[in-house]
């Protein structure tokens, strides 16, 4: 059973607040309304043994997203838009007051911005392009366990990320279960939201590595929707190459 966690400190919970409220509001994440779907590749950065310092950010590269650290990679569908660096950004402009605040007190604890960050957000249009669909989205993102105290099992974190859920509005699909993909085994939960005539699907699945709990949140309007975009997540065997065939 998910043990509740501090919803304070759950900034994988704020990144995705943000994202629903850009698709719920078709507003933009911060006041730059673009960002080059190349920069990504530039923000390789080496892990840190350091429980306080930024995760291994990955690289994107010929329209897959790569991760070495945590050994994934996922293929970002053709046509669809990055906005990780705005979802990243604390000054107040992509994050809620909510948000903010909660930021805010995590950094208190004596631990900074720098332990949780979104790894990739891409989505199916600009969020702040108007539509009347759901803006498919994905949303990857690792925050330091160290700010769990007793996090032990991914399962756990859906206490922090369930709650906050509910409280903006979603309903439990699915109870947190252990799913295999490729070779690794995560956690899933599956949420959905009412907006309008519309529907919004979404799944998230969490695993526990290198001292962070990393996340990958999938939005679509359909179930095959949702199952197509984990379809495009791929996890390698241990001490094997990202670019190395998936198992």
């Amino acid at each position: 059973m998910p043990v509740r966690l501090p919803r304070s400190t759950c900034l994988v919970a704020v990144f995705l607040q943000v994202a629903l409220l850009a698709w719920a509001q078709q507003a933009p994440l911060s006041q730059s309304s673009s960002s080059s779907p190349s920069s990504s590749a530039k923000r390789a950065r080496k892990p840190s043994s350091s429980a306080n310092s930024a995760p291994d950010l990955g690289s994107v590269s010929n329209g897959s997203y790569r991760n070495q650290t945590f050994g994934f990679d996922f293929k970002i569908p053709i046509g669809w838009v990055q906005r990780t660096e705005e979802m990243n950004a604390s000054d107040g402009q992509a994050a809620s007051q909510d948000g903010q605040a909660a930021l805010d007190r995590t950094a208190e604890r004596g631990c900074p911005h720098t332990c949780g960050a979104v790894l990739l957000a891409a989505f199916s249009r600009p969020p702040e392009a108007q539509g009347e669909e759901v803006n498919s989205a994905i949303v990857i993102a690792a925050e330091s366990t160290a700010v769990y105290p007793g996090l032990t099992d991914a399962g756990q974190y859906f206490g922090s990320l369930t709650e906050a859920a509910t409280a903006h509005g979603s309903k439990v699909v699915n109870q947190p279960y252990r799913l295999l993909v490729g070779t690794k085994m995560l956690v899933r939960g599956d949420f959905e939201k009412e907006h309008g005539t519309r529907l919004m699907r979404q799944s998230t699945l969490v695993t526990l590595a290198h001292g962070y709990a990393v996340s990958f949140t999938f939005i679509g309007q359909t179930e095959e929707e949702v199952e197509e975009l984990i379809g495009d997540l791929g996890f390698v065997e241990a001490k094997t190459t990202v670019g190395d065939k998936r198992k």
